[in-house]
């Protein structure tokens, strides 16, 4: 029984919604909008790994930095397409969880839904943590407080409707674009005009001269592959959407096709222009580079904008967590594979119980941060970026295997297929692969892949007992032959 077929008390039978169009199989309002997707898809990619986590990779990589980016950029690209296809297919909002289940296996899409709510989780400590320690800088505010009425109010606009989190996440895509373009126009004058303190430096050269391109060797700027896939991750948030979108089938494709010119202007386009007026050498680990940049030219407010930026980009993190958590957290209930409490929905469409939940995990974390800041949980937060790769690793192999059983004529064919697929899924594989064995090589993350096994074992355990307790699913989840 598929999810559809599961009303949003976990009984079985059709949707009394089913036939609404401004309502998903799965019981969800339609609201978001064209508007809202595309500056979703947008925001999430662009985050605090760029305007903090760059200048780690600056110092590491040099300006080799921006190749490492756009092959990441690439591969992102093909993975986009990949979900594209398997999203036009069948538009669920459980997403790469219930493709890994219908492709790859109940347990798969078990495990993809916990990690993806796991990553999210933690993601949504870590940056509201951040969010809290950012207003620090203008107002003497304890942590605590800031952290407290972030996490309220940001779970207070999830419940209240779907379409308040798209515009609210909207108008934070909209200043994190904005202070990026007006970064990369900033320079470009700069460099035409020669205005500002850097005026007299300012050249392109900048990314040959000062120890050339690969100033740290081939191995410095394959060791930053982890950095830039961070940086990358909750791209894939925009197909969590889809059974909350107006127009999917219109909407998605385009927010999707869009990945490449993002990455190009965003990352590319931006660090080539702020290595060409300042040089690489100028920037440090735990500086962020536009800080740094407004710095050497001359601009004293450049530091309180992009400190607004990046509150900005933490709370629109968290936002995004909200969202995200409580649907996985509902998909996995309509799928018997979670607590059946986590499938009830506010009157306006929006997962209560999951929400609520997820939310108070987040305020928990805070406390557990603020109380005990040792390394431990250092630990779980660099488990994010494995966690999230995971569900990228699941939408490859999910479209793969649906691929196959389209061309053997057992599934209809997606009217928005990868280009280049499968060559494209198989690169973007082995590309994920190879990050893995940088993070292991590097002792800053090697840590992350030593708390995988030991989330693998607690998934394990928990799916035995979940089976174990209910026969007529064990039954139904038998291997079946396609």
């Amino acid at each position: 029984m598929t999810s559809a077929q599961i009303d949003d008390q976990g009984r079985g039978g059709p949707h009394p919604a089913a036939a609404d169009t401004t309502t998903s199989a799965e019981g969800y309002r339609r609201a978001l909008g064209a508007r809202q997707i595309q500056m979703i898809a947008i925001g999430g990619a662009i985050g605090t790994g760029l305007f903090l986590g760059a200048g780690k990779a600056i110092a590491k990589a040099g300006p080799s930095l921006v190749l490492a980016y756009a092959v990441a950029g690439l591969v992102i690209f093909f993975i986009m397409r990949a979900l594209g296809e398997l999203l036009m297919y069948r538009p669920v909002s459980g997403s790469f969880s219930e493709y890994a289940r219908e492709f790859v296996g109940p347990f798969a899409g078990f495990v993809t839904g916990w990690t993806y709510w796991l990553f999210w989780v933690v993601t949504g400590i870590t940056e509201v943590t951040a969010a809290a320690q950012y207003m620090t800088y203008w107002f003497a505010v304890p942590p605590w407080v800031s952290a407290l009425g972030f996490t309220i109010v940001l779970y207070g606009v999830n419940l209240i409707s779907v379409k308040l989190f798209g515009e609210l996440e909207f108008w934070f895509s909209m200043v994190k674009v904005t202070a990026i373009v007006g970064m990369i126009l900033i320079c470009a004058g700069i460099l035409t005009l020669g205005f500002s303190d850097a005026g007299d430096t300012a050249s392109v050269t900048h990314l040959w001269s000062e120890g050339g391109f690969f100033p740290h060797g081939i191995k410095g700027t394959l060791m930053t592959l982890q950095i830039v896939m961070f940086a990358f991750l909750a791209v894939e948030l925009v197909g969590v959407t889809a059974g909350e979108s107006k127009d999917p089938a219109t909407v998605l494709p385009r927010a999707i096709n869009t990945v490449p010119w993002r990455i190009a202007v965003f990352y590319v386009g931006a660090l080539v222009m702020i290595l060409s007026v300042v040089p690489w050498t100028a920037f440090s680990p735990g500086v962020s580079p536009f800080v740094e940049a407004f710095r050497k030219m001359g601009l004293g407010i450049g530091a309180g904008i992009v400190n607004f930026v990046v509150l900005t980009a933490a709370l629109s993190s968290c936002n995004s967590g909200m969202y995200s958590t409580g649907r996985m957290l509902r998909d996995l209930a309509l799928n018997g594979q979670g607590p059946k409490l986590f499938t009830r929905l506010t009157r306006g469409g929006t997962p209560l119980v999951g929400t609520t939940f997820s939310a108070v995990l987040m305020l928990a974390g805070v406390w557990i941060n603020y109380r005990w800041p040792g390394d431990a949980f250092t630990y779980v937060v660099s488990f994010a970026t494995i966690s999230g790769m995971w569900a990228w690793i699941m939408i490859l192999v999910s479209q793969l295997r649906y691929r196959r059983l389209a061309a053997r004529g057992l599934l209809p064919q997606s009217s928005f297929r990868a280009p280049g697929a499968p060559y494209t899924s198989v690169f973007a594989l082995v590309f994920i692969a190879a990050v893995v064995v940088m993070m292991g090589i590097d002792e800053d993350t090697r840590i992350s892949l030593y708390c995988a096994p030991l989330w693998a074992l607690i998934l394990g355990v928990a799916y035995l007992v979940l089976r174990s307790r209910d026969p007529e699913r064990r039954a139904a989840e038998a291997p079946a032959k396609r």
